[in-house]
């Protein structure tokens, strides 16, 4: 008989329709020599301190470091959980072959491998990898089963990040609670959590910190368009107002008129990351929600496996895409052909093949989220926006590039020299001034582009501000300048005030879990940063909740706050190797590079038995009585409130 094990009741009932195993029994389902079972997630946990030895069961400093010769594993604690294993266990023992169907990613293949140590299975392994759950994968992916052998390095991959954050965070959590948390406080310390919370606490500092300064910008209005002053602005009045004088009632002359053509390509495919931003800046939608909408989807057939950090497709899936395609052109929501439009341009017609799309080099294990080509049913609204914007993505990147105008117009207002002016060698005073509008020609792919809802910010905040600003650029179309044409104008002098950095956002943290704290707007060195971001793309969501839940951080609409709390505990904390986003994306590298066979993970498991025994050390020589303040969560936010 084969066992096949799946990762939820849902998958398992998906796969036993497909092969043929269709008659039920109490947890799982049998027929045409295949039992099919399943888990509930993780079934299997690492042991806790006490299960090494009965002197850890206590907390206590001088237990510290506490570091298992041997790590091992045990069943979660839960009545169901141990009734679903015994069934696994007793199916395994008898099987000839077991299939693991678990979720093809790094998380999926530790769940199933430890059921399977548990469980004591001795038979040969075989490895389900899939990227969608429609009906045609699941068969194709059952004609071309792996070898678990395959895989090994991916397990190895995980099995040292689950040890490495129990290392860290078991003994690291235990240190400052006992050393700094009044005995009353239980301080969370986490190798990927103390990090992201020490971005969000640094943003801060920089906020309350911030001072504002004036400055003054020179502007002058000529045709009815805005001409703003190339020499930057003026960090005085004075000068501001000498510069204003200057130009006050001198003829306005427009000096270059410049046009360009340019054309701008499709934003890439998503990876989660990507989907997470996008749904969190149009949709107000939390990381974690984001997540579990897509991953809805997915086990709805709908969309592809989800947990994925790269942006391209392998060169085989180009010869399915026509086939999507088809399925995107037939779906309706509310009795309309929503995508239609946007396919028939290029219906009938060889799809273009891009490198920004299809690159195999650029997929390891899973590709870029897209459609599968199933017309969906029945979505929520939520989960129809996250679909829509898969699709429209997926449509984007087979249509043309958008082709448009950009033209630059100069001018000057010149006046008679001025001892109290800057002057040429010529002795002409002159400011200059410029304006840049944009015109779009072709649109091309931004058809499919959705136009963003009102922002869960609000309308004054900076962050809405800059992004209305940026649309208005964008779409701004000047009228039609002469080089050489003169005319009267009216100069404004407008004072402004610095602002600070803004607070981050779900979106934004993510943005920088990825990139290791540092700001990139650039999609194609974003891509090349991700190897040392911090966090798995399918771990981000989770850390910002335990965040949440630990009460170091609270939501301000869309803004992340950090509490009193979380501020006190970064400020504990000296140990740069614990806060830094830096040390921490090196960390991922290696766990990446352990998946890829080109780091030995005994070495990566030694490397942070030392630095958590050095961390002990130098915490417990603290000779200071710093001490965390001890508040609910209730007077935190009072107190947050009253701060800002």
């Amino acid at each position: 008989m084969i066992v096949c094990i799946a990762e939820k009741p849902s998958v398992a009932r998906d796969i036993a329709r497909i092969i043929g195993a269709t008659s039920s029994h109490d947890g799982y389902m049998e027929g045409n020599g295949f039992q099919v079972t399943w888990t509930f997630g993780h079934l299997c946990t690492l042991k806790e301190p006490h299960d090494y030895t009965p002197m850890w069961r206590s907390w206590s400093l001088t237990s510290l470091p506490m570091i298992p010769e041997r790590f091992g594993i045990k069943l979660i604690d839960d009545q169901g959980i141990k009734k679903q294993f015994a069934i696994i266990e007793d199916l395994m023992q008898k099987a000839d072959r077991i299939v693991n169907c678990g979720d093809a990613g790094q998380e999926g293949e530790l769940i199933q491998r430890w059921v399977m140590q548990k469980a004591g299975a001795k038979c040969p392994v075989s490895r389900l990898w899939i990227s969608s759950m429609t009906d045609e994968a699941i068969r194709e992916g059952f004609a071309n089963l792996k070898d678990q052998a395959d895989y090994q390095p991916l397990y190895l991959a995980g099995l040292s990040r689950a040890i490495g954050d129990w290392l860290l965070g078991m003994n690291a959590t235990r240190l400052y609670t006992l050393k700094y948390g009044q005995n009353r406080q239980v301080l969370s310390i986490g190798r990927v959590q103390t990090p992201t919370l020490a971005l969000i606490v640094n943003r801060q500092k920089e906020i309350d910190n911030f001072k504002p300064e004036p400055y003054w910008v020179l502007a002058t209005v000529y045709r009815d368009t805005t001409f703003t002053a190339t020499s930057g602005k003026f960090t005085s009045k004075e000068e501001g107002e000498q510069a204003f004088k200057t130009i006050e009632g001198k003829p306005f002359t427009v000096t270059k008129v410049e046009k360009k053509e340019g054309k701008e390509q499709p934003p890439q495919l998503y990876d989660l990351t990507s989907l997470q931003v996008d749904c969190n800046r149009k949709f107000g939608f939390s990381a974690e929600m984001t997540l579990n909408l897509i991953q809805a989807l997915y086990e709805k057939k709908y969309t592809t496996y989800p947990r994925v950090d790269t942006q391209y497709l392998s060169d085989d899936i180009y010869p399915k895409c026509p086939q999507t395609m088809n399925g995107l052109y037939q779906t309706k929501f509310f009795g309309k052909a929503v995508y239609a439009e946007f396919i028939k341009p290029i219906g009938g017609k060889p799809l273009k093949k891009s490198k920004r799309v299809f690159d195999s080099s650029k997929v390891t294990d899973h590709h870029a989220i897209i459609p599968t080509g199933v017309i969906p049913q029945n979505l929520t609204d939520a989960e129809q926006k996250v679909f829509d914007l898969v699709a429209r993505r997926f449509i984007g990147v087979f249509l043309p590039d958008c082709k448009f105008s950009t033209t630059t117009v100069l001018g000057k207002v010149s006046s008679t020299p001025s001892t109290t002016s800057p002057t040429s060698e010529t002795g002409d005073t002159s400011i200059e001034f410029k304006v840049t509008g944009k015109e779009i020609l072709d649109p091309g792919w931004r058809v499919v582009r959705a136009k963003a809802p009102d922002s869960p910010e609000s309308p004054d905040s900076p962050e809405n501000q800059e992004n209305l600003e940026k649309n208005a650029d964008e779409e701004r179309t000047l009228p039609t300048f002469v080089k050489g044409e003169s005319g009267d104008h009216k100069p404004t002098l407008t004072e402004k005030w610095t602002t600070p950095p803004p607070y981050y956002t779900e979106a934004t943290l993510l943005r920088a879990m990825e990139t290791a704290g540092k700001f990139v707007e650039d999609e194609t060195l974003r891509a090349a940063m991700k190897e040392n971001g911090i966090g798995r793309p399918s771990s981000r969501a989770g850390i910002i909740e335990t965040l949440f839940k630990r009460h170091y951080i609270r939501r301000e609409k869309k803004r992340l706050v950090a509490t009193p709390t979380g501020i006190e505990l970064i400020d504990l904390i000296r140990e740069e190797l614990l806060k830094s986003c830096e040390l921490t994306g090196i960390w991922e590298k290696k766990l990446r590079d352990i998946e890829a066979q080109k780091y030995d993970p005994q070495q990566f498991i030694n490397e942070l038995k030392q630095q958590v025994t050095d961390i002990v050390r130098d915490v417990m020589s603290d000779p200071t009585n710093r001490r965390i303040t001890v508040m609910p969560p209730e007077e935190e936010k009072k107190k947050g409130k009253k701060k800002s």
